[in-house]
């Protein structure tokens, strides 16, 4: 059901991805051991709920403060990579799932990373 209520940054294909791989990885950690609910199971769904959540925080601000979120949001993307590569050594996860996941934030990072030039030329040429 769609909501009544709508927000721009919600238009943002990169925030729409980044909301999906959140909920690709809530899916992942449910597999994980117990042993991790607090530990690695908590950081990895920390780090990629904070994609999303970074981008919506920056959105509202001025470029400057997008950029500085866009940022977080790329730091918490690369955090992810950490995550899902210990997830494997670890066989909480196979080999195809951590090759999806690092696709997804391969995907994400690059989209962030052009979204973030393209503000940060934007600036340069609109001072």
């Amino acid at each position: 059901m769609k909501s009544n209520y709508h927000f721009k940054f919600e238009d943002l294909i990169v925030y729409q991805k980044a909301m999906d791989f959140g909920e690709v990885v809530d899916e992942q950690v449910k597999q994980f051991p117990n042993h991790e609910l607090y530990a690695l199971s908590s950081q990895f769904r920390r780090a990629a709920d904070s994609i999303a959540l970074n981008l919506a925080e920056g959105y509202p601000g001025s470029d400057a403060q997008f950029v500085k979120h866009i940022n977080h949001a790329i730091h918490s993307a690369n955090e992810c990579v950490s995550c899902s590569t210990k997830a494997k050594r670890r066989k909480y996860v196979s080999f195809e799932q951590n090759e999806n996941n690092r696709k997804l934030i391969s995907e994400l990072t690059k989209m962030m990373s052009s979204l973030r030039n393209k503000i940060i030329e934007r600036n340069k040429t609109n001072p």
